[in-house]
């Protein structure tokens, strides 16, 4: 592999402020914080705006969608099913 090429990879905290959550993983990505972690050691740290504490598909709480009131709205404004063709 040549050198200089490849981007610095280091260890940082990525932070769900929503759910409280904290990962510390490698990244390349830049940060301007920083958040002192269990070891005592200081890392950068990016917010998320979601994470896998927070995401309704992880946590088993999904976003109640008013899809009564979607379909009223639909036959209010086209009519009932349109009759089948012969």
């Amino acid at each position: 592999m040549r050198s200089g090429i490849h981007p610095v990879s280091r260890p940082v905290v990525f932070r769900d402020r929503a759910a409280g959550f904290q990962l510390l993983t490698r990244s390349t990505l830049d940060a301007h914080e920083t958040v002192e972690w269990t070891d005592g050691a200081t890392y950068p740290v990016v917010d998320v705006e979601i994470s896998s504490a927070s995401h309704p598909f992880y946590t088993g709480r999904s976003r109640v969608l008013d899809t009564a009131g979607r379909v009223e709205r639909f036959e209010r404004r086209y009519g009932a099913a349109a009759p089948a063709r012969s």
